[in-house]
């Protein structure tokens, strides 16, 4: 039987790794704020939206700290302006961010035990399946961009929020003078980078771990 019990419960552990290290990928990046600082720099925001070096970093740094944190909080800017639907946006935006710190604990505690009840049995054939599923996650992403990032974007936004609340006016929302597209492109390749490092070193341990089992 193709699907047995056995390939079902490979390939649920190789889902569950695959799943924490995009989790693990897109929380680490969210919190790595030195690629926003050196994009800062970079992308020129200072004069693309007339606002300080000190000011951008303030309202970066707390809408950061808002998005990770996991307790509830009122959405409020330090120095910038926003409306009721930039408000309503970055609430969506923390509801997403909740649901893959979610993921990431739930997919780790699945593939602690997944993979300790492997290492008993020296079975390591569900590697295999997880890079596979790591490296197909990463080639889409990096042709859409390629193709046309501008309209991966548009896509991505429609597809996880049900409303148009992200199509900010920097009237209102000024703080999409300093949340460029460029920048947005560095934090996917940064995330999408962790994956293809992640694969690396899942190869690496895999043709490890089958050597020293044949030499057993």
């Amino acid at each position: 039987m193709f699907f047995s019990t056995y390939r079902l419960g490979q390939l649920g552990l190789a889902v569950s790794i695959a799943i924490f290290i995009i989790c693990f990928a897109v929380l680490v990046t969210l919190g790595f704020t030195p690629l926003y600082y050196f994009d800062v720099q970079h992308l020129d925001l200072v004069g693309q939206s007339g606002f300080s070096y000190d000011q951008i970093v303030e309202n970066y740094n707390y809408t950061i700290q808002y998005l990770i944190n996991p307790l509830p909080q009122t959405f409020h800017l330090p120095s910038f302006d926003y409306s009721r639907a930039g408000r309503i946006h970055f609430q969506d935006v923390k509801r997403i961010f909740m649901a893959i710190e979610l993921l990431l604990v739930v997919s780790a505690i699945i593939s602690v035990i997944g993979i300790f009840h492997k290492r008993k049995q020296r079975d390591f054939s569900f590697f295999k399946p997880t890079a596979i599923m790591l490296i197909m996650f990463t080639l889409l992403p990096l042709m859409m961009f390629a193709i046309d990032f501008d309209g991966t974007f548009i896509l991505f936004h429609k597809l996880f929020f049900r409303n148009d609340y992200w199509v900010f006016n920097p009237q209102t929302d000024p703080i999409i003078t300093i949340l460029p597209e460029a920048f947005f492109l560095h934090a996917a390749l940064l995330i999408l980078f962790m994956i293809v490092a992640a694969v690396c070193a899942i190869v690496i341990i895999a043709k490890q771990l089958k050597k020293r089992s044949t030499s057993l």
